[in-house]
């Protein structure tokens, strides 16, 4: 099968959360799969060229925009691991700025930046003489890939059979635009614009909205996360729409890349180890301790660590942690250290929280990927307390190293972390429901209470580390929905 996929993010190369790590991740799996897939994203100023080996290629792509055409230089590289083509789109307009989406309030230009992606996508298959048996789409950035499929490249003969899959990452960013503007980008008449088109959310266009209904599948990234938007507020007003294709959306759990995440190979980490070799998950929390300045004789005292690797926003719960880790650090012989950016007004708690408490809250303040590595070798435990969560990657990164996870169940992580249950010896982790500090709270007790019971927190560890959540089988997942998108498609 030839899968194209398209994304505004893509780890290595650029990403700020889980659609950067998934859409790094899926395409190598296909690979391994026997399937051919390629890659078109934007090449971002920031992208190291010289680090991914990109290069630039000697094909220049037109691109029609509204009434006008224009270009883009394509660059190449691999991802790395695999024989995978990443396709990049040198446009010094859009892409030739720093950042991606231009937090915290956007470019404002983002509806022309990404809609140049998406109609950028099908002239690039064909330069590159590439002929797609499914587009994969990822969030608003490139949901418009959807109905230029169907209403501009169905009856080119490039693109007569191709299926289109969109993937919802988050819902809570649906790409509103002004009809004005987006439609004639895209190349779609202002006359599809009226209440209850496709094309019509609440007075404006909405991109995902968009790409929902032009899918011939849909799927988001956990079970669980597809109930939620379906039947409760987390649609952000999309619930209707999402049932109107319930028949064709389908949730499947994202996997973790075990080339970059695994405790038994990773170089970042200070000692590799497993689940029959868990004194090297000593050494690690050993080592990450003596490089934050902690002496051994500062170390006697058995004193588990919260870890959290995280953007400081609001999603990801941290006013519960804001409310609440002041006093747990009180009252409770633990450390803490995180990994984390985001609102200065978070930033500027956690820096204080580090002056007050110095060598018991080790904070860290911006992205480090390898430092991320190292939190999740180190820590006992891991902090999520998300308001909402469609998939959540770092709680299986912490299940795969042996550090229990302690989580709310939202999204994803109701479908990985299960209670302890000490009369059964069953559960990974720690769970809380309400989105109160005092339910976080309760459960960061009953965890470190476990740390103290060895042999039940060496089962909790264990436990953990058997758990199967690798990038494999949801890739297998994703070309079950491809070959059952494919199906939909009308032979001529």
């Amino acid at each position: 099968m030839n899968i194209l996929l398209t994304a505004a993010e893509v780890f290595p190369f650029a990403k700020t959360g889980g659609l950067g790590d998934v859409c790094g991740s899926l395409p190598k799996e296909w690979e391994k799969l026997g399937h051919q897939c390629i890659v078109v994203m934007p090449k971002y100023a920031n992208i190291d060229t010289a680090k991914w080996n990109i290069q630039p290629t000697n094909i220049t792509v037109a691109v029609p925009i509204d009434y006008w055409t224009e270009y883009t230089r394509l660059w190449r590289g691999t991802l790395p691991g695999s024989n995978v083509q990443v396709y990049f789109l040198e446009n010094a307009d859009y892409f030739d700025r720093w950042g991606i989406y231009g937090n915290p309030e956007g470019f404002w230009d983002n509806d022309r930046r990404f809609i140049f992606l998406c109609r950028a996508v099908f002239e690039v298959a064909q330069a590159l003489n590439f002929t797609p048996d499914v587009i994969m789409a990822n969030d608003w950035h490139t949901a418009f890939t959807m109905p230029m499929l169907k209403m501009r490249y169905r009856f080119t003969p490039r693109f007569s059979r191709t299926a289109g899959v969109y993937a919802i990452h988050n819902m809570a960013f649906q790409g509103q635009m002004d009809p004005r503007r987006a439609l004639p980008f895209a190349g779609i008449p202002m006359w599809e614009f009226y209440q209850g088109s496709w094309f019509e959310s609440y007075g404006v266009v909405n991109a995902m909205q968009i790409g929902i209904l032009f899918a011939d599948k849909i799927v988001t990234v956990s079970p669980r996360y597809a109930t939620e938007i379906r039947y409760t507020s987390s649609g952000y007003g999309l619930q209707g729409v999402i049932n109107s294709r319930g028949g064709d959306f389908i949730g499947i759990l994202n996997g973790i890349d075990e080339n970059e995440w695994n405790p038994e190979t990773d170089k970042h980490i200070f000692s590799n180890y497993s689940r029959e070799r868990l004194d090297g998950k000593m050494l690690n929390k050993y080592h990450y301790l003596r490089s934050w300045g902690i002496e051994d004789h500062e170390m006697k005292e058995d004193m588990p660590m919260i870890g959290m690797v995280t953007r400081l926003t609001d999603q990801k719960g941290i006013p519960l942690v804001e409310e609440a880790l002041e006093r747990i650090l009180s009252n409770y012989p633990v450390r803490f250290t995180i990994v984390g950016s985001g609102a200065d007004r978070y930033e500027n708690y956690f820096r204080y929280i580090g002056s007050k408490f110095g060598k018991r809250a080790l904070v860290y303040m911006g992205y480090n990927d390898d430092l991320a590595h190292k939190v999740e070798a180190s820590a006992d435990m891991f902090l999520m307390p998300s308001l909402f969560e469609p998939c959540g990657l770092n709680q299986m990164y912490s299940l795969k190293y042996g550090t229990v996870p302690v989580v709310r169940a939202v999204g994803g992580l109701a479908d990985t972390v299960r209670e302890y249950n000490y009369s059964t010896g069953t559960g990974n982790g720690f769970v809380f429901y309400d989105y109160e500090a005092a339910d976080m709270g309760w459960a960061l007790h009953r965890a470190i209470s476990a740390y103290f019971d060895k042999p039940n927190w060496i089962r909790i560890i264990k436990n953990g580390m058997m758990e199967n959540n690798s990038a494999t089988q949801s890739a297998e997942r994703y070309i079950e929905v491809f070959r059952w998108a494919q199906e939909k498609i009308p032979p001529f």
